[in-house]
């Protein structure tokens, strides 16, 4: 007799891809008003979270954003970096999170070598791409990130301020559906000998680094963290 098990699955049993809207989605649905602060700036729950997020996308969609195109941001840690992280990717386009921290050279080399199709960019650094707006080859659209206000003005061809741009899209958005292994995020490292090198994360790998460090952090000892935990 051996002993050897085989497991069948059912014609029924879907695996479901491991892509970035279900890490969204499980925060809605198991604590839809746990609340996420940024500074003193704004304070929302996981449900307005998910809504912005389907803002942002229509907002994106609206300035010409498909899937396989690239968006940059330039930024700070704010709301609105969590925001993009998951709007942009889920829409199919690529999230380009621009290092603020590298030479005015150096950015412009990251922003061409990943093909920038839209840069959303914080007020602070429009004297940057100021300067080289000339040289930038593939970006058609900027989108202002804004915490001061005041008069704006610009020599790029900026769409429209950030939550203004939301107010105006629709509360809901269509993902489409995507593979796994999608291209989710592309980044470029510093450090390095020679020019910044690209990096990606398909979609499959954000989740999982999101489950090897839920694991992590609630492991036993001083490290464990729940969801009652505040970060």
């Amino acid at each position: 007799m051996s002993n050897d098990l085989t497991i069948q699955r059912t014609a029924e049993a879907v695996e479901s891809p491991l892509v970035i809207n279900s890490i969204l989605e499980s925060g809605v649905r198991n604590a839809p008003e746990q609340e996420i602060v940024y500074a003193d700036q704004r304070r929302m729950s996981y449900r307005d979270l998910e809504e912005r997020v389907n803002r942002l996308a229509g907002a994106l969609a609206e300035c010409g954003v498909k899937p396989g195109d690239t968006v940059a941001v330039m930024d700070w840690d704010t709301h609105r970096y969590l925001e993009a992280f998951f709007a942009i990717p889920m829409m199919g386009a690529v999230l380009h999170t621009v290092n603020v921290r590298l030479s005015p050279e150096q950015i412009l080399y990251t922003l061409n070598h990943a093909e920038d199709d839209v840069i959303l960019v914080n007020r602070e650094f429009l004297p940057v791409l100021e300067e080289l707006k000339d040289r930038i080859e593939t970006v058609k659209r900027y989108v202002l990130l804004d915490d001061e206000g005041g008069n704006l003005d610009s020599q790029l061809d900026i769409a429209g301020e950030y939550e203004a741009l939301l107010q105006q899209a629709p509360a809901q958005f269509d993902f489409p559906e995507l593979d796994e292994n999608t291209r989710a995020t592309t980044f470029y490292t510093t450090g390095t000998t020679g020019l910044p090198k690209g990096v990606y994360f398909s979609h499959r790998q954000l989740v999982l680094h999101t489950f090897a460090g839920r694991a992590a952090l609630s492991g036993s000892g001083h490290g464990r963290f729940n969801q009652d935990d505040v970060y």
